[in-house]
């Protein structure tokens, strides 16, 4: 190998270590980390290969465009109402019985998540799911873990299931001599075997191991430890607060926060009230015990010590407010930002009272708290907040307890389907008849759907642009010039070298499922994009080097990609469901490691039985 490959070579591994320990780091967003990879490539294009065009073609890239296009698809199929339909039908189907409730969980998020994008299906389901599970009687957390896993599953029925699928489709179409990309059913009865047996795990083994974390009907004053937090206090007649408005004396002192206000029976939410505050009137204060100890003496207010917060405190009373959990999805703008930051507070009326990160419990100094994705706060918002939160997906309502305050407080509380519901559904139907026909590329198709949806009144520009995860995309563009690079350069020839090397004691099938486990482990501690973009190239060139199907190993890739099941991290959807379900990062492990090996046997057994090795 000459010496200038040879140095390229290395460039690219070492760029590829940096970026991976990125990912797994999290220095920085990995969108930014991705773009960071563009601007390395071009300023070391020498050793890399890449040029300035090279390295912004993944801007350009029909994977990247199609996705876009998904996204807003799959929004305006969301717009319409019938996921929310749908979960009403799921309530009277399950009729308050445990194992009702999984099978409903389950087998109707895999079909869908097949043709629209599983993220926003996830979640609107979890409310419902949280919903369901209460009126069974069972743990939330015996639902959420296999609602995020069967949408992953579902991915895995169509070209357009996930970003992976489109993306080997275009990596097919470069690599493999011969290939215009991927059918959109092309794998689809392979994609179906693997649904029936992760849901048939799902319903068996996988329902024995999955925790019941959350306690049935928890008080999420005690599931969030804040006992000490949450404090009774009452106006005496020489009190300052007499003759403020809630919002103006809550104004006054930053440390604390007034969250409820009741006089005679009656309760009414602050802080933001202009509701005059009385003697004798009774408010539930937030703060540390040391906050709270000082406003009582600043402001001369007494403490109700005998009488303790709880949920029941906030939902027994009626007011314009209620208590909710809420999820950071990975695509949130408060990704990022100090609570404090946000604007919940001014702008939505929400005030955080804990932040749940994984194992960690967070109740002081939240202002300053830096958000990241899948974190679970505890907030007091109100109901006009938490449908802006539902609509613009900044915020994903974990909690049916909001859930039910926001439907009481809606005119008819089944949601009801909109007009354009048959048109939307028909759009999507006829993009996927088109592609799967090869009338049209999946690109161009997927295009002309959108601009059918905005043209009919079924989506508006506006939403459209927003139904993206830019994050994504922006991940997708920055990552698909560093294949190149390692294309380019050789360096995908030298990982494929090593794979090969175990052609020498294994099958050919073997080799191909020691690739498929490779990916899969890469995927669940990077993105599932970033381990196509990287193994993909590798698994292609391995092939080539054993005379083996190109097409197969592309296959094991694509679909180890997608099957991202024993880390919280590693699938958006998992992340989603992390908090709500008060789960622990070995619970991923214990119930989706015997299913992402359960998987990696029928995957490259199927794919070696249908399309050869």
């Amino acid at each position: 190998m000459p010496v200038f490959e040879l140095s390229g070579v290395a460039v690219v591994f070492l760029l590829i270590l940096v970026v991976l320990v990125a990912f797994l780091t999290e220095v920085v967003p990995n969108d930014v980390t991705a773009i960071s990879v563009v601007a390395a490539l071009v300023v070391l294009e020498p050793w890399t290969g890449v040029g300035a065009r090279a390295a912004i073609s993944g801007f350009a890239n029909p994977a990247t465009v199609t996705i876009i296009a998904m996204y807003m698809l799959s929004a305006g199929v969301q717009n319409t109402g019938v996921v929310e339909r749908l979960g009403v039908y799921l309530a009277d189907f399950t009729a308050g019985r445990e194992f009702r409730a999984l099978v409903a969980t389950v087998c109707t998020t895999g079909p869908i998540a097949g043709f629209v994008n599983n993220t926003p299906v996830v979640a609107v389901f979890i409310p419902m799911v949280a919903d369901l599970a209460e009126s069974s009687k069972l743990s939330p957390s015996k639902l959420l873990l296999p609602l995020s896993y069967a949408a992953i599953l579902g991915g895995t029925l169509t070209l357009i299931g996930t970003s992976t699928n489109i993306l080997a489709s275009d990596f097919a179409r470069l690599l493999i001599d011969g290939r215009d990309g991927i059918g959109m059913f092309e794998f689809t009865g392979l994609g179906a075997v693997m649904l029936v047996v992760g849901l048939a795990y799902l319903l068996t083994v996988g329902w024995r191991l999955t925790p019941a974390r959350v306690p049935v009907d928890s008080d999420p004053v005690a599931e969030f430890d804040l006992d000490d937090y949450l404090t009774f206090m009452h106006v005496r007649p020489e009190s300052d607060a007499v003759g403020q408005s809630v919002e103006a004396f809550d104004g006054a002192f930053p440390e604390i926060r007034i969250l409820q206000a009741s006089r005679d029976g009656d309760a009414y939410a602050g802080p933001h009230s202009d509701r005059i505050i009385e003697s004798g009137d009774i408010l539930v204060v937030h703060g540390s015990l040391q906050a709270v100890n000082q406003f009582r003496e600043d402001t001369g207010l007494g403490q109700r010590a005998r009488e303790t917060v709880t949920g029941d405190t906030f939902e027994s009373t009626t007011t314009d407010g209620t208590l909710a959990k809420a999820v950071v999805p990975e695509a949130s703008p408060f990704v990022g930002e100090a609570v404090a930051e946000t604007g919940l507070h001014e702008f939505h009326e929400t005030s955080v009272l804990a932040v749940r990160r994984g194992g960690d419990l967070f109740r002081t100094e939240l202002a300053d708290r830096t958000l990241q994705a899948g974190d679970l706060l505890l907030v007091r918002t109100t109901p006009a907040s938490i449908r802006y939160f539902t609509d613009t997906g900044d915020l994903v309502v974990a909690d049916e307890r909001a859930v039910d305050r926001l439907a009481a407080a809606d005119v008819d509380e089944l949601a009801p389907l909109s007009p354009k519901t048959p048109l939307a559904v028909g759009i999507l139907a006829g993009v996927v008849g088109v592609a799967a026909l090869d009338l049209l590329p999946v690109v161009i198709a997927a295009l002309a759907g959108v601009v059918a949806m905005v043209v009919t009144g079924c989506l508006t520009t506006a939403d459209a642009y927003d139904a993206v995860s830019w994050n994504v995309i922006f991940l997708l563009a920055g990552v698909i010039p560093l294949g190149l690079a390692l294309e380019a350069t050789g360096g995908a020839a030298v990982l494929s070298a090593f794979l090969v090397a175990t052609g020498d004691v294994l099958p050919a099938v073997g080799v191909m499922f020691v690739l498929y486990a490779v990916a899969g482990v890469l995927a669940s501690v990077i993105t599932p994009v970033a381990t196509a973009v990287l193994m993909i190239p590798v698994g292609v060139d391995a092939a080539a080097s054993l005379g083996a199907n190109e097409f197969s190993f592309l296959l094991a890739v694509m679909f180890a990609s997608a099957m991202s099941f024993t880390t919280p991290v590693g699938y958006q959807t998992n992340l989603m469901v992390y908090g709500p379900g008060g789960y622990e990062f070995t619970d991923f492990v214990r119930v989706g490691g015997p299913l992402q090996i359960l998987l990696a046997v029928v995957a490259t057994t199927g794919i070696a039985v249908i399309w050869g090795v």
